[in-house]
């Protein structure tokens, strides 16, 4: 009888070591990658308050301008008349913006005229000081965004070099254990093709869910059919970034499948966890968005307690289950797409 060669073992079980280490990385950058398109979306904001509030600091500081002028104008008219004396005594007279504003408020001799020209000079002053302060802070906080983004692309960069050389390090025991996984990929996707045939929704009942505590019942899944969708593409290779069907990462397949249904989902996991609804597990239902590891890796249920997703680098499209060990114990919960 023959018997195993224990060096290909042996490199078989480093390879499965390798293969999660590479799973971790790409969980990682899928992580880095929710930082780093975060900062986008904060950086664009911040970008369009400084243009508005620059506009806005012009629009103030010519209004300054023109207050100023024609409270000198006043002034000096107040002067050479001898009018109402006592305008000229409080703006004189004042030593900050906030004294004048007292002042004014105190002295019952202005005439309305007076009070409405020195208002004006104080309201677009304290306008243009509160515009200045907000570019200050703007700037800072784009500052700090613009380097927030660049280390998070710094980290990614790193990430996937890494991640390349372990890949690199045991390609060809990768490449034996995709082949070998082949024929259970086969029947799996037999079974969920045969499973989705008959599915009948079930009842909605509020339950419990370990991740999250009491789920209040979602509404049925509209998108059960992204299951047969999903399942042409397996066998597709990971790409870090990919979502074509030339080669997908976990959330650029998912959104890619969705696309297929007239559905437009964001390509990373952080921003695909807040849409639709929760979903406990138990009510789990096929087309169903299941996250994992802090949300740095997902795939859509297919039913039966499996679902499908892109997993890493040297692996493929394929079927995986919810109670395999590194699923299980990095479930994070589910969410259930309600509308395109």
């Amino acid at each position: 009888m023959a018997t195993a060669d224990p060096s290909v073992s042996a490199k078989q079980a480093q390879a499965q070591q390798v293969m999660a280490q590479i799973q971790q990385l790409d969980s990682n950058l899928e992580r880095a990658r929710n930082n780093y398109d975060s900062a986008n979306v904060k950086l664009h904001a911040i970008e369009h308050s400084l243009a508005i509030n620059r506009i806005g600091l012009h629009v103030a500081r010519s209004n300054l301008v023109i207050a100023q002028k024609d409270l000198s104008q006043r002034l000096v008219s107040i002067y050479t008349t001898r009018d109402n004396q006592s305008t000229l005594a409080v703006v004189l007279g004042a030593t900050s913006i906030d004294d004048l504003v007292n002042r004014i408020e105190s002295v019952q001799s202005l005439s309305t005229q007076d009070v409405a020209v020195v208002h004006q000079v104080v309201s677009f002053k304290r306008e243009v000081t509160v515009r200045q302060h907000t570019l200050v802070h703007d700037r800072r906080a784009q500052t700090a965004l613009v380097r927030q983004r660049a280390a998070a692309k710094a980290r990614i960069a790193s990430q996937l070099g890494r991640q390349q050389r372990l890949y690199n390090s045991i390609k060809g025991e990768i490449a034996h254990l995709v082949a070998m996984q082949h024929a259970r990929q086969l029947a799996l996707e037999r079974q969920a093709q045969q499973r989705l045939a008959t599915y009948q929704p079930p009842g909605q009942n509020p339950a419990l869910d370990l991740s999250t505590g009491l789920t209040p019942p979602a509404p049925p899944s509209q998108y059960t059919g992204v299951v047969g969708i999903a399942m042409q593409y397996l066998g597709v290779p990971y790409v870090w970034g990919g979502a074509t069907p030339s080669g997908f990462d976990c959330s650029g397949f998912v959104m890619y499948v969705y696309a297929q249904v007239g559905v437009s989902l964001p390509h990373y996991t952080g921003a695909q966890w807040g849409m639709g609804v929760p979903v406990a597990y138990s009510d789990l239902e096929p087309g169903d968005l299941v996250f994992f590891d802090g949300l740095g890796h997902v795939g859509i249920y297919i039913g039966g307690g499996e679902f499908i997703h892109s997993p890493h680098t040297g692996d493929v499209v394929r079927i995986d289950s919810l109670s395999e060990a590194w699923y299980a114990a990095t479930y994070d919960g589910a969410r259930r797409i309600t509308s395109g």
